[in-house]
């Protein structure tokens, strides 16, 4: 160690001095004198212990004086041992030799491989080694770092300067530093993780929330696969592992302890597979895992962005339950964007197993993250006495710096210089709107640009709205008011349409919301929007093809939503609106073609110019409340983050009322439902789907606003990116329905499970996506809709396209479609 190394260690040591016995301190290097970063340190027949930092250097804490055993651990190189009397603070520098590889002690045969009969006596004895880690309880420690290399001096065109003091000279540093500590609990038959964080912290953060999440790293090779970023990684060792792996055996080593490791290297059978490259070292005898050195593409692991990523795991043996346990993880991210190159580590360590808990019905509820009181608050002196790993030199500066640079950052002099220069008019905020910002009283006014919201359409022709807002916010809980006042004017109908609106919310955990709005307004008869303004001003000034339609309503409104209990948010609104039918104004089109002319604005009767619905007055109640089954939740110090739970589908159960119609048979009730899921099925993809339906309590003749629309498709373009919420080939009102209805939606998409596996289209990485959907309304014969496509379609990084063939079937008419889908 270097002086100020040393320097660091010592103040380090004075602190602890109050809460602990003592430490052993020292640095870990190979023969030439290099630091190797992150071996395992720990004190023998336990997984008490840590790991060194970038740096080599390492602490272990030690509770009274006695003679120890401490094993220095590191993959590639032999494990060390070395006994000592421990009386105080102790300083140990270690040397790890490289590990000498030896095949004298397997028996090769020209018929086996020996690889092959070791992976399959480990996952033959994957079910004993999983049932030794069934549950436990661990005490977790994780840093996250990521730092940006040569940032490039501009981007689109906008001087980057050193991003807020983050850049040195070279235009490198880290942009990102963060710490946690907490402790965990883990059920493998039921897979329920649940961790409590007893300490957090961020580098120039006061609220010090990192994102280093236990189970999100929870990389188990045991398991047949395992989520890396929602790509389902096929393990090594899975039951399937030799339909996508080739083994070969490096080599054996002996530990410290006598065991024989085998060293095998991981040789992917398809360049693309959602596999690892790398070595698994395997216990003889044992058939456990020992350590995990494997690498994965971005590609592979469906992160794009992604150069390469590599995992590191390291498993000491716990004597007492005889069982091989992970005690350190290192996760190695280099990527890059837009000229921007990052590269990021995520060091992880487990210690102080428990792996016989007493778990009982109350251990485990949704609820798998919390944070203990003040756990964001914890000053520096705690985290001097706790961290198990320590601090480099360059984590101590980013802490130092921006720590302080905090300070400053939210004082009310920065705060007010940062506004006035963002506050200043530019010539591009006439296109992309004006914001005028007091940061630190945390309000905002804002101007939306007309040009940004400028669309066409044959009712009102170009039109276009302006619009200014205030937003204000009253804590980090999440109170906060918006107010919002806007007018759309139409060039060919010279009408201008006012609304507004009002919205208070009281807080992020169940998200109460109490709204106003109110004013003149223009709609789609289908509520839902399936077609875009942007979507139907091309259509209409390139293709004479006016899909949307439109009514006018003059409205007051009020709604108030909230989660009332987990799982359950309840929506719920009145409205009062005075309806009026709008007719085309403007035949405009800027390539007329022959034999095409635009339709009527009435969505029943599309050739009919002359007539539409009786404009009327009407009120109108909405219900809605949507379950999500065994919603599972984060609970920050000042927010509640809903996951879900992929293992049960989400129901959405609603009723609508509408009365006081200016002709009472136009009032009507209407009962309706949906359901939802999408879920893994290990490496061949996900399947998700949609199923809706309902019923008006009595058919009646009612306003064909009223009825039941559909979001169909008549683009060559996909609407949007929920494709289980569309039909692709459907004309937007044709099976509108006042009566009982139902659809169905289902989508597979493989994920590179079927496409991977054929030669040279495997070098396209492209999935294949196969899809169903079904329409049934009440005396009409169903309509079908099947679909087979390709998606991920792009170069290089760039996989933002998806192209679908649709075939679709309504009365033994059968049509056939291309749709284009553009992921953004």
């Amino acid at each position: 160690m270097d002086f100020f190394e040393k320097l660091i260690v010592t103040f380090t040591l004075l602190i602890l001095s109050n809460s602990t016995f003592g430490q052993l301190i020292g640095k870990v290097s190979d023969k030439q004198g290099n630091p190797i970063p992150f071996a395992s340190v720990y004190l023998e027949g336990s997984v008490t212990g840590t790991t060194t930092n970038n740096n080599g250097n390492y602490s272990l804490e030690i509770k009274k004086k006695g003679i120890y055993t401490v094993v220095f651990q590191f993959l590639g190189f032999e494990t060390q041992k070395k006994e000592f009397n421990f009386s105080g603070y102790t300083t140990l520098n270690i040397i790890l030799l490289e590990e000498q590889i030896s095949l004298e002690e397997v028996q090769v045969s020209s018929k086996e491989n020996p690889a092959d009969i070791i992976i399959q006596k480990t996952i033959d004895n994957k079910k004993l080694s999983k049932s030794k880690l069934s549950k436990y309880t661990a005490n977790f420690y994780s840093r996250g770092m990521l730092k940006i290399n040569k940032a490039p001096q501009k981007f689109l065109g906008n001087e980057i300067g050193n991003l807020g003091g983050n850049l040195d000279s070279t235009r490198s540093g880290i942009i990102y530093l963060s710490e946690t500590i907490s402790v965990i609990k883990h059920q493998k038959k039921t897979k329920i993780f649940n961790e409590q964080i007893i300490a957090s912290k961020v580098a120039g953060e006061n609220n010090g929330i990192s994102f280093n999440q236990a189970e999100e790293v929870n990389f188990d090779f045991y398991e047949n696969s395992f989520n890396l970023d929602d790509t389902e990684m096929i393990s090594p060792i899975a039951n399937n592992a030799f339909g996508y792996y080739k083994y070969k055996l490096v080599g054996t080593i002996y530990n410290k302890n006598g065991r024989l490791i085998n060293k095998i290297q991981l040789i992917p059978k398809r360049k693309n597979d959602r596999v690892f490259s790398g070595h698994i070292y395997i216990v003889e005898n044992d058939w456990a895992i020992y350590g995990v050195d494997v690498l994965v593409s971005g590609m592979q692991a469906g992160i794009p962005f992604v150069k390469e990523l590599k995992i590191k795991q390291n498993y000491n043996y716990v004597k007492k339950f005889d069982i091989w346990a992970k005690t350190t993880q290192i996760i190695d991210v280099d990527a890059g964007i837009f000229k921007f190159n990052f590269e990021g580590r995520f060091s992880a360590t487990y210690s102080n197993y428990n792996f016989a808990p007493n778990f009982d019905d109350s251990t485990f509820t949704n609820e798998v993250l919390s944070f203990s009181e003040n756990a964001t608050k914890k000053d520096t002196s705690y985290w001097n006495k706790t961290r198990p790993i320590p601090l480099t030199k360059e984590e101590v500066s980013d802490y130092q710096k921006k720590d302080s640079l905090m300070i400053i950052k939210k004082s009310k002099k920065h705060l007010d210089s940062i506004d006035n220069k963002q506050n200043k008019f530019k010539l591009l905020n006439i296109i992309t709107g004006y914001t005028f910002r007091n940061t630190y009283k945390k309000w905002s006014v804002s101007l939306s640009s007309p040009i940004k919201k400028l669309a066409f359409n044959t009712v009102q022709g170009w039109n276009s709205t302006i619009g200014i807002g205030y937003k204000k916010k009253y804590d980090n809980k999440g109170k906060h008011l918006n107010i919002g006042l806007n007018t759309n004017y139409g060039f060919s109908d010279q009408r201008l349409r006012p609304s507004g609106f009002l919205s208070y919310k009281w807080n992020n955990r169940t998200y109460p919301i109490l709204s106003f709005s109110g004013g003149t307004t223009i709609t789609q008869f289908n509520t839902q929007n399936p077609i875009s303004p942007l979507w139907n001003t091309i259509s209409s000034i390139y293709f004479e093809r006016n899909y949307m339609k439109i009514y006018e309503k003059t409205f007051a409104k009020i709604s108030f939503s909230r989660e009332i209990v987990n799982g359950v948010h309840l929506f719920s609104n009145i409205e009062y609106a005075n309806r009026t039918a709008l007719f085309n104004t403007t035949n405009y089109v800027m390539f007329p073609r022959k034999n095409i002319s635009y339709t009527s604005n009435n969505p029943e009767t599309p050739f009919n110019f002359d007539t539409s619905f009786e404009g009327h007055n009407i009120w109108s109640i909405n219900i809605n409340a949507k379950i999500r089954f065994g919603q599972k939740y984060l609970s920050y110090p000042n927010q509640k983050i809903k996951l879900g739970n992929s293992k049960y589908p989400s129901l959405n159960v609603g009723f609508r009322k509408n009365f006081g119609a200016s002709n009472t048979e136009w009032n009507s009730d209407l009962v309706f439902s949906q359901l939802s899921q999408d879920f893994a099925i290990g490496h061949w993809g996900i399947i998700a789907y949609e199923a809706k339906g309902g019923t008006f309590l009595k058919k009646k003749n009612i306003q064909f606003i009223d009825y039941v629309h559909f979001n169909g498709n008549r683009l060559l373009f996909a609407p949007n990116d929920n494709y289980v919420d569309n039909f692709l080939a459907l004309p937007y009102y044709n099976l509108s329905t006042n009566d009982k209805y139902g659809e169905l939606h289902m989508e597979h998409n493989f994920k590179g499970a079927i496409l991977n596996r054929v030669p040279y289209l495997d070098l396209l990485k492209f999935h294949l996506v196969v899809g169903s959907k079904g329409l049934f309304t009440a005396n009409n014969r169903p309509y079908s809709e099947f679909s087979f496509g390709l998606d991920n379609i792009g170069f290089g990084k760039w996989r933002f396209l998806r192209i679908d063939f649709v075939r679709s079937n309504f009365n033994d008419n059968t049509e056939n479609r291309i749709i284009i889908g553009i992921r953004l």
